[in-house]
């Protein structure tokens, strides 16, 4: 059933109201067509930013303890009180709205942060970290540089992702980012490491009791996300292009799951019995000997909660803040208590519950919601805020997913920031989703999209849903070795040079020579590689079957059927790469799939499957078989009387794939030269007749940005004479 509560937005005040000068700055509206307005209301997001990021590390008690590392796995403070500021020169100067430095030193020391690969991945690196003062100096001459440039580089609207302007914008975003990370940083310091601030002090209503958690039911429906390039807000690369989905009907817990909820696992044994736990949650608990949640603090008279900057008795009511790996074994022993399928929503659920509670983004005026440092520097109790029938949609934590993050249709990374998300497209970064209480700027609108590795801690909890839909994770792999993505770009991406896409052309030209008269039923592409040829001459036949020898080849043309598009990288120059994407939708190839298989097999001893066919193209095969002369002299059996065969190659004889012994051509024989036609004619003429060629047709193969192949195929059509 619908919802029948009344539903509750974030917004408290109607767009275009008067911001309230004591919030924290809202994400700005990039598309005001008042030049000076827009100039304004960056300058004062910027400071806002800025000065706040800056009271963060008031919360440290000594310049020692911007020295020592948190935990293992990060780069002590003083990085991250740098690193922000060295953000904005490095992005700067790539769109060039700087020219040059301000301290060479410190922004490469600054640059690049810790991504750990797993727990264990540590950084033992040594650096000889600067001072806080000298570090507090140069962000002030961070400050200065872009403050000048708000107040005086050329600026027209609309600022758009393409827009020099958007490198500043993407500064503010990165440093609202970092304060929240920067902020879990700190939490996990040592006590003596930190000290109270006014202003990030926790909100004090710990004594709530917690309330007994329930499922409410969520109606199945549509889902549409994804941002677009020209749209007035800032976003992070993975929000832009397009997302739809229907969402089966599930049941949601209406409340986070609380510390005390959180408690009844931890009591059952949760941490002990490790059946609950994934393969990679057994490797991880096992690593960290973890015995309850990382922020939980067993003291003699019971149980403590670590905040950034000190201890409190536990707030039972408060979310339970944990690790991908905690709130997955919770939900799976909740499952074998209830006997019910409990696990992690997705996030096309997530989407799915924030439509169905009424919410839109937030407002000028306070949030609806534990959100955007509104009510806080700290959680509440998770039956504070109330979002159609559930509490915390948004806000107080963020909420784990089932779902490793992926790009949408229509990704594109950001020049500037091109390894902003594509590093993270590896199925071991999940999402998390609504955002928590310091989850500001970009970080709190419906649009965000931030994953993390499953091990590593925010402030993130999360709820559970009931569903038996399984929890199906959309691939986000980019195919990365250079052979295969250069066949997957010559197959399907860009065309160079003038050059006509080889695989289409070839299947066009397949298609003129059948004619009217001939059937069009079955149609076989020998030596398919990536499969464009295949789904190319679907346009015409009834039935096209793409072999090829190499099983990795022909995955690239079943990824195509199953999911309708292939994403691969290429090589620009050295270690760089650019990411790209095709669908077949987008090459008007959709409607073909359903009429095209691909198979593994070996042309020179196909089985016995592989016959009747109306059409075989054997594309740039023969100078790469074992046999070139057996597939020649037995290729007749596999085609219908009156049917073709199309023959294309560069005639490329080399040892390392033919024998020399074997090849039909491209040598002297009795003295003169015996060209590789010459073969063709020896060994089909028995049971065809050339009807057309040879015809010279070119292809490029890009290798890098910067060197391609350019080589000309000769093709050759025949037709198979009746027996």
């Amino acid at each position: 059933m619908p919802s029948t509560a009344k539903p509750t937005t974030l917004a408290t005040t109607a767009p275009g109201a008067a911001p309230d000068p004591s919030l924290f700055s809202r994400t700005p509206n990039l598309a005001d067509p008042d030049v000076e307005r827009l100039r304004a209301s960056l300058r004062h997001y910027f400071l806002d930013t800025f000065d706040r990021y800056e009271s963060l590390f008031e919360c440290l008690a000594s310049e020692e303890a911007y020295m020592v590392k948190p935990i293992a796995l990060r780069h002590p403070l003083i990085f991250y009180f740098g690193h922000t500021a060295t953000f904005f020169v490095n992005k700067l100067l790539l769109t060039r709205m700087i020219d040059q430095r301000l301290d060479h030193r410190l922004e490469s020391m600054f640059a690049v942060g810790v991504d750990e690969m797993s727990w264990d991945d540590l950084d033992d690196t040594h650096y000889d970290w600067p001072t806080v003062a000298e570090v507090r100096a140069y962000r002030g001459r961070v400050r200065a540089l872009v403050l000048d440039l708000i107040d005086h580089a050329p600026l027209q609207s609309p600022i758009n992702w393409t827009h020099p302007w958007w490198a500043i914008i993407m500064g503010i975003e990165h440093e609202r980012i970092h304060l929240e990370t920067s902020s879990v940083l700190i939490r996990q310091q040592a006590l003596s490491d930190v000290r109270p601030s006014a202003a990030w002090a926790p909100r004090r209503d710990t004594a709530t009791p917690a309330p007994a958690n329930a499922l409410a039911p969520v109606p199945r429906g549509a889902v549409s996300v994804g941002k677009a390039y020209d749209s007035p807000q800032y976003g992070w690369d993975n929000e832009y292009g397009r997302h739809e989905a229907v969402v089966e009907g599930f049941q949601a817990s209406r409340y986070l799951v609380s510390n005390a909820e959180f408690l009844e696992f931890v009591e059952a044994g949760g941490y002990l019995n490790h059946h609950n736990w994934g393969d990679e949650g057994r490797e991880w608990l096992s690593f960290s000997h973890a015995q309850h949640p990382t922020f939980w603090v067993k003291k003699t008279q019971g149980w403590a909660l670590r905040l950034m900057t000190e201890e409190i008795p536990m707030p039972w009511a408060w979310p339970a803040e944990v690790n991908y790996h905690e709130a997955k074994a919770f939900c799976n022993w909740k499952a074998s208590e209830t006997g019910q399928p409990v696990r992690l929503p997705t996030e096309d659920e997530w989407y799915r519950l924030y439509d169905e509670a009424g919410l839109e983004d937030l407002g000028e005026a306070p949030a609806h919601a534990n959100i955007h440092l509104d009510h806080g520097h700290s959680s509440c109790p998770v039956d504070t805020w109330r979002h159609g029938d559930w509490y915390d949609v948004v806000g107080n934590v963020w909420q784990w997913t089932e779902t490793p993050t992926y790009p949408f249709d229509g990704f594109d990374v950001h020049p500037i920031y091109d390894d902003f998300t594509t590093p993270t497209f590896d199925g071991r970064h999940n999402l998390i989703k609504g955002g928590s209480w310091i989850s500001c700027g970009n970080e709190a609108v419906r649009a965000s999209r931030y994953a993390f590795r499953r091990h590593f801690f925010q402030h993130a909890g999360f709820r559970y849903v009931v569903s038996h839909v399984p929890a199906v994770a959309p691939s986000g792999y980019y195919e990365t070795d250079k052979l295969m993505s250069e066949y997957a770009e010559f197959h399907y991406g860009d065309e160079y040079f003038g050059v006509a896409n080889f695989p289409r052309t070839l299947a066009a030209m397949a298609i003129e020579a059948m004619g009217e008269q001939r059937p069009r039923r079955r149609a076989l592409d020998l030596g398919c590689a990536s499969g464009r040829a295949a789904f190319e001459l679907a346009r015409a036949f009834d039935s096209v079957t793409g072999v090829d020898f190499s099983a990795r080849f022909i995955s690239q043309g079943v990824q195509l059927i199953q999911t309708g598009q292939l994403r691969y990288t290429l090589v620009d120059e050295g270690e760089l790469v650019s990411y790209k994407a095709r669908s077949l939708a987008e090459l008007d190839l959709a409607e073909t799939v359903d009429r095209v298989e691909f198979y593994q097999g070996d042309a020179c001893n196909l089985k016995t499957q592989f016959t009747g066919y109306d059409l075989v193209l054997a594309a740039n095969l023969i100078d790469r078989l074992y046999d070139p002369a057996k597939f020649l002299d037995q290729i007749h059996t596999r085609i219908v009387a009156g049917g073709l065969l199309m023959v294309t190659s560069p005639y490329t004889w080399l040892e390392e794939h033919t024998p020399r012994a074997a090849w039909i051509g491209g040598f002297k024989k009795d003295a003169e030269n015996y060209t590789t036609l010459d073969g063709l004619e020896d060994h089909l003429g028995r049971h065809f007749r050339r009807i057309a060629g040879p015809l010279e047709v070119p292809f490029v193969i890009r290798e890098t940005r910067r060197k391609f192949q350019h080589t000309l195929s000769e093709v050759t059509i025949w037709e198979r004479l009746p027996d």
